[in-house]
């Protein structure tokens, strides 16, 4: 057993290795200048350039029309990444709360063929989106960067299970209480849901946070790039001696980084509860 149990901590610790060097070498490699970068390749160890490649990247304005800075690809990455979310966990539960409790003819229907589109990702249907979305006139918006995409059938398999999992004599509680299906919705299940809705955050988080096709088709103002836009934005801008800035792209893609990681840290206990939580 205790055989066992190291070999289970050795895998593990490989698996966390693998996982980090990559993002360690890139932070040890942004802090250096873009020439050393150019003629020695990755760093392994921390250079002198750290506050002034992070302070150019956060707050010198750059692309082509020299007026967005990192900043602002953070806060456009930041509202679309919580747009996504909490988009996506309000669709999704009201989706599956009608299709569990309503039992109206072909629920069960209508929650597969919610299902199915699972089997249709953004590239087989980005021309009709995009179509309807430049109709609207909504290209170049926050609206259209995040509306067309809120719909998921990923939360809405994961909340109707949940829902499915709670027993009727709550319903039926609150039937006698006199509460109707909004007040059950949101005075019972909503309560009840947070671990969910805490898991599911997390992944459409995450989801919303690394889009890049998307807001590269709806997006040609550069006062809405993101940050995993402004990466490749970066690797477009040449600096003296036609030499890349590969300084600013790796601290770019550092900060890129850490709002993801930070929300799994401070949501990962309920994340775990709420994916394998079966006393509900």
């Amino acid at each position: 057993m205790r055989k066992v149990q190291i070999l289970d901590h050795v895998i593990l610790l490989l698996g966390v290795f693998f996982m980090v060097t990559p993002v360690a070498l890139a932070f040890m490699t942004s802090t250096h200048d873009a020439i050393t970068i150019y003629k020695e390749g990755i760093q392994f160890l921390p250079g002198d350039k750290f506050l002034e490649n992070y302070e150019t990247v956060l707050f010198r304005a750059g692309g082509f029309t020299k007026e967005v800075d990192g900043f602002v690809m953070l806060m456009n990455s930041m509202i679309l990444g919580f747009g996504f979310a909490i988009g996506k966990i309000i669709i999704s539960m009201i989706a599956a709360y009608a299709i569990v409790y309503f039992r109206f003819p072909m629920a069960t229907f209508c929650f597969w063929i919610i299902f199915a589109t699972l089997l249709l990702p953004l590239e087989v249907r980005i021309l009709p989106s995009y179509e309807i979305v430049q109709s609207l006139g909504l290209v170049n918006t926050y609206t259209g960067l995040i509306v067309p995409l809120i719909a998921s059938a990923t939360g809405t398999f994961f909340f109707r299970q949940f829902f499915m999992s709670v027993p009727d004599e709550l319903l039926e509680a609150a039937r006698i209480d006199g509460a109707g299906p909004w007040k059950f919705f949101k005075d019972i299940l909503v309560p009840l849901s947070q671990t969910m809705i805490a898991a599911i955050f997390i992944i459409m988080f995450v989801y919303g946070w690394n889009q890049y096709l998307w807001p590269t088709l709806i997006t040609t103002e550069e006062s809405l790039f993101t940050l995993v836009r402004g990466i490749k934005q970066i690797m477009q801008v040449w600096v003296g001696a036609q030499i890349p800035a590969l300084n600013e792209a790796m601290a770019l893609a550092i900060l890129a980084i850490v709002p993801p990681v930070l929300i799994v840290v401070v949501f990962q206990s309920w994340f775990v509860k709420g994916l394998v939580e079966s006393d509900k």
